[in-house]
């Protein structure tokens, strides 16, 4: 199962490119940067949460523990898609990828990565 929702992994970066998209050239231009963004971190919890839901449909998980390293394997898998894609294809700077980190600053991107830490297993203990 931990294969499979690896695999499954794969979608997430095209959702958050979507939710980025959809940010960038909706909503952004009607509000603060710092407002666009903790907008599109709910919006981006809400897709993740709903494509979690649904592969728990496909693919139920078996176990807590299960549920647990995929959290932690699709952390791990996410901070480095956002690193690498970031700095390497968008050419974003080390320190303006590390911004977005900064919760005193009004910069919840956090929150997202840890949703998608727990999600699985927050839809392993809903789920019937």
């Amino acid at each position: 199962m931990i294969l499979k929702y690896t695999i499954a992994w794969l979608v997430m970066p095209f959702i958050g490119i979507m939710n980025g998209i959809i940010r960038e050239y909706g909503y952004a231009p009607l509000m603060a940067e710092v407002t666009a963004h903790q907008v599109s971190t709910v919006t981006g919890i809400i897709l993740f949460g709903l494509f979690t839901w649904g592969l728990g449909l496909v693919w139920k998980l078996h176990t807590a523990r299960e549920a647990i390293l995929i959290g932690l394997l699709w952390l791990l898998l996410t901070i480095a898609f956002e690193f690498l894609f970031g700095h390497y294809v968008m050419q974003l700077s080390w320190s303006r990828l590390v911004h977005d980190y900064n919760l005193l600053e009004g910069r919840v991107w956090s929150l997202l990565l840890i949703w998608i830490t727990i999600a699985p297993y927050v839809i392993y203990k809903i789920r019937p």
